[in-house]
This record gives C-alpha cells, sequence and structure tokens, in this order.
C-alpha cells in the first residue's frame, strides 16, 4: 500500500511547516490587470478557482518547463495562510482565520486558458498543472494594507504594483469565498495579480517579491 507525503510550505523564523489543504485562488483583484484581460473591472467582481495542492513548489526549485503550451505566463501574487476554520464569517472576524501570508507565483497556461473560455469550458488544465503554484516561506500574521508586489524575469522587472491596489481586501475576500466553501487550517488564497503579465521563456529565472515576507524564485530548465 502506498502512502502520500503532505504538501508543506515553509514558515520564515521557524523549523516548523505549513501542510497545505486546500488552494484557492481570486480572479481579477486589480482593477489594471483586469483590463490588459479585457475585463471592465467596474462591472464585474473577482471570482475563485482553485488548484490542488500538489501544485505547490518551494521557492528555489528547478522546474521543467511545462507541457502542451506555448505561451506560460508569470502572476505575481500574495498567498493568505488560513489557520482557523470559518464558515460564512463576517469582514471583522475574517482576520482572526489568518495564519500568515507569503508571497506566490499563479503559473498560467494562456493558450490553453483562452482555449477553454472560447469553448466555455474549466480552466483546470491551464491553472491548475504539476508545479503552477510556487510559494515562498510564510510569514506569521496578517500582511500589511499596502507594500510593493513585484516580479522580474533574469532581473527585468515585469510587474510592479502595490497590493493597496486590490479590489477585495483581505478580510472581504476570505467573507465572500467563506460563503462558497467552509474555510479551514491548511487553505492557501493567491489573491490576485496586477497587470504586466507576461511570457516565460525556458532557461529564465523569475522572481517574485511582496514588502515584509521572503521572495519566491523559480528557474525554468532549458
Amino acid at each position: 500500500m502506498f502512502t502520500l507525503d503532505p504538501v508543506t510550505i515553509a514558515i520564515e523564523g521557524t523549523i516548523e511547516r505549513f501542510p497545505v489543504r486546500r488552494i484557492y485562488c481570486v480572479g481579477r483583484n486589480y482593477a489594471d490587470h483586469a483590463r490588459e484581460m479585457g475585463v471592465d473591472p467596474d462591472r464585474e467582481f473577482p471570482f475563485f478557482f482553485s488548484k490542488p495542492a500538489s501544485a505547490v513548489v518551494a521557492s528555489g526549485a528547478v522546474l521543467p518547463f511545462p507541457s502542451r503550451t506555448d505561451n506560460l505566463h508569470h502572476e505575481i501574487e500574495l498567498v493568505i495562510a488560513i489557520g482557523a476554520a470559518g464558515e460564512n464569517v463576517t469582514v471583522a472576524d475574517a482576520g482572526a482565520l489568518v495564519f500568515g501570508h507569503a508571497a506566490g507565483l499563479d503559473l498560467t497556461r494562456r493558450d490553453l486558458q483562452a482555449a477553454a473560455k472560447a469553448a466555455g469550458e474549466p480552466w483546470d488544465m491551464a491553472k491548475g498543472f504539476d508545479n503552477s503554484a510556487p510559494v515562498g516561506a510564510i510569514v506569521r500574521g496578517m500582511p500589511p494594507r499596502s507594500g510593493r508586489i513585484s516580479l522580474s524575469i533574469d532581473g527585468a522587472v515585469r510587474q510592479d504594483s502595490d497590493i493597496d491596489r486590490m479590489i477585495w481586501s483581505v478580510e472581504e475576500i476570505i467573507t465572500g469565498l467563506s460563503t462558497w466553501v467552509a474555510l479551514a487550517p491548511g487553505d492557501l488564497i493567491f489573491t490576485g495579480t496586477p497587470s504586466g503579465v507576461g511570457p516565460i521563456r525556458r532557461g529564465e529565472t523569475v522572481r517574485g517579491e511582496i514588502a515584509g515576507v521572503p521572495p519566491v524564485e523559480v528557474t525554468f530548465a532549458v
């Protein structure tokens, strides 16, 4: 009989690890990114999709280039780690569910996503593929209200914004998501990406940074 090792993420300043249960992602939570994707942010609220826990990969990894795509895109995101259970929580109580926060990459097979959108099909193979959720070490506590969020490829900055430009705040995201599912310890929430998303090539190193947390960095094999 086989056994499965739990997926875990480093916790900054300790030898302890954060076990991952589920991953939820918020779409179109920065107005500038919504516009670059052809959507009016004033008329459409962010929505949720998911990735499997097995998509998590530690910062510093060298990754194989994903199969079946000619247009792999980077998206730097603030990631919230949930440490307490909650369902239908209020905005006032949402912060109590947060264990910590980290920098993460929502890697996307953009060509597959575009084809799925055109056909009215799910995004699973565009968003939830192997190694599609690199995450840096988690810092305990709520994130600040503002702080630089940026991404570079081989040292060249591609995304550069501030987390205070999110349409939904962390508390509002948790409140909204908790009306759809019962949140539990081990859940991760990717909170959306700012504008500047674009392609990654074989052999390139992608580095995502958010003020106050360790960076997340991965390199793609040639």
